[in-house]
């Protein structure tokens, strides 16, 4: 457990060094946010909806703030697979799996971090109707944080059930690009899920792309009552648990009949 919470903490400050991304990052994602939020008060202006728009103006920049933990993944392992150096991890005294998962947790987690705060606050300051709301209670506050990070359990094990996958094909690009769309639709980003018929809702809800952000973004606004977050919760964990084992099925199973590229 050690040497997992060592790659844990060297990843974690490795992200801090990119203060150059960070910031294109943050500018991206309010330009893209403030673009969205104009979209939605035009819709709302000329079709009205059931949900109050403040809460659809919070989903927005909950997603934007949030975008990285979605949608970065690990270069370096990429290339270690793409060139053979992967080989090179197999002398580790580590479960494979474990080591890669730990990486990029680390990864996600600080990255997303280091956008979300600032953008957090911009949001806040912004006038009602263009900007974030406050939580609907501070135990929502609380259970979305709580809810949060098993999204991000979530999101790592998707992340590496792709890596499994580019094992195989040696090109991360066919199965990123699947992965990217299934998430920008299903996770809520491109549309809320909110603004989906309530019968799409009843389903979506249930899927694991549902669990990254938009579990914990109803927890926020209340859409979520306080007496579903257990029920909300224990569904993330679920979905993370399987996912995480299919993962180590992968792996361990390319493990056993991996064929090395490069030289």
């Amino acid at each position: 457990m050690r040497a997992y919470l060592s790659v844990f903490r060297l990843r974690f400050r490795m992200e801090t060094h990119y203060r150059g991304a960070v910031l294109g990052g943050v500018i991206c994602q309010i330009f893209f946010g403030l673009i969205l939020i104009a979209l939605y008060r035009a819709l709302y202006a000329g079709a009205p909806q059931s949900r109050p728009f403040e809460s659809v103006a919070a989903y927005v920049w909950l997603q934007q703030a949030f975008f990285r933990m979605l949608l970065s993944s690990d270069a370096e392992l990429i290339e270690k697979i793409r060139t053979g150096g992967i080989a090179y991890d197999l002398l580790r005294p580590l479960d494979l799996y474990c080591f890669y998962y730990v990486r990029i947790l680390a990864q996600k987690w600080m990255g997303s971090l280091l956008r979300a705060l600032p953008m957090l606050v911009f949001a806040l300051l912004l006038p009602k109707g263009w900007g974030l709301s406050m939580p609907s209670s501070l135990p929502a506050l609380g259970l979305s944080v709580l809810s949060l990070g098993l999204g991000l359990l979530c999101v790592c094990a998707l992340e590496n059930i792709t890596m499994a996958f580019t094992m195989k094909t040696l090109d991360q690009r066919g199965i990123q690009a699947v992965l990217n769309l299934l998430m920008m639709l299903l996770a809520g980003n491109v549309l809320p899920l909110t603004l989906y018929p309530d019968s799409w809702q009843k389903v979506l809800t249930l899927l694991p792309y549902a669990q990254l952000l938009d579990a914990p973004i109803r927890l926020y606004s209340g859409e979520a009552p306080l007496s579903a977050a257990a029920g909300v919760m224990l569904l993330q964990a679920l979905w993370s648990a399987l996912l995480i084992a299919l993962g180590m099925l992968l792996w361990h199973k390319n493990q056993r009949h991996l064929v090395l590229q490069g030289g």
